[in-house]
C-alpha cells in the first residue's frame, strides 16, 4: 500500500537527487529510506529507480508516484495547516440560529467587522427555527441563538448583549405621534402588525394589551421589516419593534417611535450557548464583540 512517507520519499529524491541527501531532509537513515522503498517495490513488483554512482534515477514508477506525490501533498499540508487553524479558533463555522425577526438588523452590525477581523470563520445564520432553535443548539446543529425571549434550561447559558426599548411603531403624519407614550385603550381601533410569530410570544400582547384586557381592532402579519415600516408610514397599521430599529428607518421612511405605557417596555438581547459545550475561540470572540457593540 502506497503511504505518505512513501510519497515524501520520492519528493525529497527529486529535490536533492541523493539517497544520503533525502534522508537527510527527512531525517530519516538512509537504511530506513532505502528500506520503505524496497517494501513498495516488493508489492507492486515494480522499481522505483535505479542508482548511478550516489546519484538516483527515477523509473517509469517513480516518476508516476512523484506526479501523484506533488498533486496530493500540498493537499495534505492544506489540511493540516486548517487542523490546526480550527484546533487554535482561527478557521471553522459559526452557525447562528435566530429567534428574532428585527435581530438581523443588529446581527449586521456584529457581523460586517467580525468577518473582518475572523476572515477564515464562515458564518451561517439560520432563520427556519423560529422560536424552536433551544432544540437544535442542545443538538448541536447551531452554535449560538440570538432571541429576545431567552427559553431558560439548565444546558443553555443565555448572555444579554444589547438592551434596548420596545416601541409602538406608528405614521409620522398619525395623531399617536404626538404622544410621549400610549396606553393599551389607544389601540382598540388600530390595525397592528407583528411579525409571524405567535401571539402569546408578542411583547405588544403580553405585556402590554392582555394583562389589562386591551385588544386592537385587527391583527395582521407581514413577514418583511421594510414592508411592515412602509404600511405604518401610509398609516395603514401600527407595529411594536425595537426602538433602535424605528430611529434607523425614520430618517428615511416617514415612521416615529412611542413609548408602550409611560415606562416603556424595556427587553434585552442574548445569546445563547452550550454551558457545557466545546465553544470554540471563534465563538466566544463574537460573544465579546456583540457585548461591545
Amino acid at each position: 500500500m502506497i503511504d505518505r512517507q512513501h510519497l515524501h520519499i520520492l519528493h525529497a529524491i527529486a529535490h536533492t537527487g541523493t539517497l544520503t541527501e533525502a534522508a537527510s531532509e527527512l531525517c530519516l537513515t538512509q537504511s530506513a529510506l532505502s528500506h520503505a522503498i524496497k517494501k513498495l517495490e516488493q508489492q507492486f513488483a515494480i522499481k522505483v529507480w535505479n542508482k548511478s554512482g550516489r546519484r538516483v534515477q527515477l523509473t517509469q514508477s517513480g516518476e508516476l508516484l512523484l506526479s501523484f506525490a506533488k498533486r496530493v501533498l500540498p493537499q495534505f499540508e492544506h489540511v493540516e495547516t486548517q487542523l490546526q487553524q480550527i484546533a487554535k479558533g482561527e478557521r471553522g463555522t459559526l452557525r447562528i440560529g435566530m429567534e428574532c425577526h428585527p435581530c438581523y438588523q443588529w446581527l449586521l452590525t456584529v457581523i460586517k467587522p467580525y468577518i473582518q477581523q475572523y476572515p477564515d470563520i464562515d458564518v451561517d445564520v439560520r432563520q427556519q427555527f423560529q422560536f424552536s432553535a433551544l432544540g437544535a443548539l442542545l443538538e448541536f446543529d447551531i452554535d449560538l441563538i440570538i432571541t429576545p425571549d431567552p427559553l431558560h434550561h439548565e444546558q443553555i447559558d443565555y448572555q444579554p448583549v444589547f438592551d434596548y426599548e420596545h416601541v409602538l411603531a406608528v405614521s409620522a403624519h398619525a395623531k399617536l405621534a404626538d404622544r410621549a407614550f400610549v396606553e393599551p385603550m389607544d389601540l382598540r381601533d388600530e390595525t397592528l402588525i407583528t411579525y409571524p410569530v405567535e401571539q402569546s410570544r408578542l411583547d405588544i400582547f403580553s405585556r402590554f394589551l392582555t394583562p389589562v384586557g386591551g385588544s386592537v381592532k385587527r391583527h395582521k402579519i407581514i413577514e418583511t421589516t421594510e414592508i411592515m415600516l412602509h404600511m405604518v408610514a401610509a398609516n395603514r397599521g401600527v407595529a411594536a419593534l425595537p426602538r433602535w430599529l424605528v430611529n434607523q428607518y425614520a430618517p428615511v421612511i416617514p415612521i416615529k417611535a412611542v413609548s408602550l405605557g409611560e415606562h416603556g417596555i424595556q427587553k434585552s438581547i442574548y445569546l445563547g450557548t452550550r454551558k457545557h459545550g466545546d465553544n470554540p475561540p471563534f465563538l466566544q470572540a463574537f460573544t465579546s464583540l456583540a457585548k461591545a457593540r
